[in-house]
């Protein structure tokens, strides 16, 4: 990618706005599914009455009324059966009853549930045509009694918009959930009839089991088995002269009335609404259980491949073949861009190495600021300062490789303090003849606030276990702009580092390996950077390494279809990088969502077993990083706090870098404010123990394994 095509095209504004909707959307949704289909108060259960039904309408009639002067009741009259069945519709026992109402030439009410009925309209639609009687149930079957106000108040009103939106019609006939005959309409529940009364409806109850169906009833039934066959039994009764739906019992006109227009399309939105909210609580169930197997997979790989890594390092046969000590004299080469605040002390630390034989070249990369004056500030006769017009760090890179006087080159950001061991340890792998490049192990230096911390577990628990394991399978896809060695005959087969992309060190990496190269990673070579400080200058950064290492995927995508070491790189690399650094991001903000969604509509021990299943497993994983890597283990806890901030940040980086790569945007490069804040002296951990032990005294690798 030229630098001038970053300049002129910028990430699109727009597509935030976009994004923000699009989640507004889903929250919506979510919260309307999970207040409507789940009970998030009181109402799931009908309480113990505490007091009786008023003693003039308790006089076992099932249809009641009420008015300015008391209530009402009403019965079937003799030889009359009203059937009515409850909630659902159901698309299993529905058509079945409605298939033997049918065989009998008998007409019934069905008292639907509103969000069911909102589900099925189909099956609505199919009950009026085989002309029976619709009733309401309430949208989500809570008991109105003891339901909080707002549930109360939005009950009826929402199941009357499903109906409006299934079939086109309202009702005034209801029955209360959790209650059967007349006299269960006691304690809370008889104000809440009357409340509904005054809104038009006709309650309606159900009689005893023990009247006989000719002196005239009304039945109650469920859409289930059970149901079926009560209501089966029934029709088969030779004593029940007249089945008929409420209305047809009291010789009435229907209860139902069609609707305006208008009443239709509010109910119809009403049901895409409840479809779009299913549809995500499904889909985000589905990508519940993918982001908790490739969770648990990932962190499975890191334990595996860690330990077999350590194995591979400590465990010698006698007889094995040994590499020779690398000492051939080294380039070092510094890209600085307005680096003033770290820059002397990344020369300090490089001319402090155990490794004598050195050439530092510090290419200024037209900064604003004193850098260059800083590093010529520095009297050594190994450093040279190199000022060149800002273009951009590949430009600076191949602008020093032009200068540079040694085969082995050590690319290291100015912003890096090496510890005195770190650059001999480094190239120590470079003794075999097909490695072309090696990876140090990159630890934060500015971890004293919350943000440092949090990225140095990111560093720990991530890069450096994920560098382990693509050693052991040999596709290691990055070396670190921070701390990495290479043949200068390899930097030039390949062309120099290439600007084609914002991930530089990851494209120049995986074009090593396509011509045949190894890589590999020394995590006895360590170094310290400085991290972003700020949420703004962690974005930039994290959001221009993610979208480079779409632009090095993409680039380098042919590479699954080649063969030799190349095709194993590319097919292994590659879709670990897609399954567990592009669709697990994408997919793990579900984990928490899950968790907020199950606290809120669902079981919320559910929720936290899950959300704590997920942190138990992490922190375990942690423990182990920090073991390998010599690190307190006491810092584990911002882990649970980095759930909740940092981990969010860094699926937004996800979300937009593959929102922008999609889009075809070009980006410009992000350069961060540097505090010089990375020494290691500073820090309340010392160096690793073994950071000072001369070279003589470091065990020495294995040859490696042949091709």
């Amino acid at each position: 990618m030229s630098r001038h095509a970053a300049a002129v095209r910028r990430p699109p504004r727009g597509h935030w706005l976009v994004l923000l909707l699009v989640l507004l959307v889903v929250a919506v949704a979510l919260v309307f599914e999970g207040w409507t289909t789940h009970q998030v108060d009181a109402a799931r259960t009908k309480p113990p009455c505490t007091r009786p039904i008023p003693r003039e309408a308790d006089d076992g009639k099932p249809l009641l009324r009420f008015g300015p002067t008391g209530v009402a009741t009403a019965a079937m009259p003799p030889g009359t059966v009203a059937l009515t069945f409850d909630g659902e519709p159901d698309p299993v026992w529905t058509p079945r009853l409605l298939d033997l109402l049918r065989s009998h030439h008998a007409r019934a009410t069905f008292f639907l549930h509103g969000k069911d009925a909102a589900r099925n309209p189909e099956l609505v639609r199919q009950i009026l045509h085989d002309g029976h009687e619709i009733g309401s149930y309430t949208y989500s079957g809570g008991d109105l009694g003891v339901a909080s106000p707002l549930r109360a108040r939005l009950e009826l009103p929402l199941t009357q918009a499903a109906f409006a939106g299934a079939a086109g019609i309202n009702t005034t006939l209801l029955r209360l959930p959790h209650t059967t005959a007349a006299d269960t309409l006691c304690g809370p529940e008889w104000p809440a009839a009357k409340r509904a009364a005054a809104q038009g409806y006709l309650v309606v109850a159900s009689d005893h089991k023990d009247r006989k169906p000719w002196r005239g009833v009304v039945t109650q039934h469920s859409h289930t088995d059970l149901g079926y066959h009560e209501a089966k039994d029934l029709l088969e009764d030779r004593g029940a002269k007249r089945f008929t739906t409420i209305s047809g019992g009291l010789g009435r006109a229907s209860f139902l009335e069609e609707v305006p227009a208008t009443e239709k399309i509010k109910g119809e939105g009403l049901i895409w609404s409840q479809r779009l909210g299913h549809a995500f609580l499904t889909v985000m169930v589905w990508t519940l259980t993918l982001t908790g197997v490739l969770g648990v997979l990932r962190m499975l790989l890191f334990a595996l491949f860690a330990r077999l890594h350590v194995r591979r390092l400590h465990r010698y046969r006698p007889g094995a073949p040994r590499l020779r000590a690398v000492r051939d004299p080294v380039t070092v080469l510094v890209p600085a861009y307005n680096e003033e605040a770290g820059i002397a002390s990344t020369v300090y630390s490089l001319l402090a190495s155990t490794h004598p034989h050195l050439q530092i070249i510090v290419i200024d990369d037209g900064s604003t600021d004193s850098t260059a004056d800083i590093a010529e500030g520095i009297d050594d006769p190994r450093v040279t300062v190199i000022r060149q017009p800002n273009g951009g760090k590949p430009s600076a890179l191949n602008t020093g490789l032009a200068y540079a006087r040694h085969d082995i080159v050590v690319m290291v950001d100015a912003d890096t303090i090496f510890e005195p061991a770190a650059l001999a340890r480094l190239i120590q792998p470079l003794a075999h003849p097909a490695v072309g490049a090696v990876s140090g192990n990159t630890k934060v230096g500015n971890r004293r606030r919350l943000m440092g911390k949090w990225q140095h577990l990111e560093y720990v628990l991530g890069f450096n276990l994920d560098r382990r394991m693509f050693e052991v399978l040999e596709c290691m896809p990055t070396v670190p702009g921070a701390i990495g060695a290479f043949r200068r005959d390899a930097l030039m087969g390949v062309g120099g580092v290439s600007d084609e992309t914002l991930a530089e060190d990851t494209d120049l990496t995986m074009a090593l390996w396509r011509a045949g190269w190894r890589v590999v990673y020394e995590e006895s070579a360590v170094a310290w950077t400085e991290v972003p400080s700020t949420v703004r200058q962690l974005w930039r950064q994290r959001y221009r390494w993610c979208y480079g290492t779409l632009q090095s995927m993409w680039k380098h995508r042919h590479t699954v279809k080649e063969v030799g070491p190349a095709g194993r790189f590319g097919r292994r690399v590659l879709l670990y990088v897609t399954l567990f650094q592009i669709v697990l991001p994408l997919c793990a903000p579900v984990v928490d969502l899950f968790a907020l969604f199950g606290a809120l509509f669902r079981d919320p021990g559910e929720a936290a077993l899950v959300w704590f299943g997920f942190l138990a497993v992490q922190l375990v994983t942690a423990a182990y990083a920090l073991r390998l890597d010599r690190e307190r283990l006491r810092v584990l806890w911002v882990l649970p706090l980095q759930q909740f901030v940092y981990r969010q940040l860094m699926y937004l980086v996800v979300i937009h870098s593959v929102t922008t790569a999609l889009l075809g945007t070009r980006l410009k490069w992000h350069t961060m404010k540097r505090t010089g804040t990375a020494d290691p002296y500073l820090l309340e951990a010392p160096f690793a123990e073994t950071s000072e032990a001369p070279l003589q005294d470091l065990p020495p690798r294995r040859s490696l394994s042949p091709q």
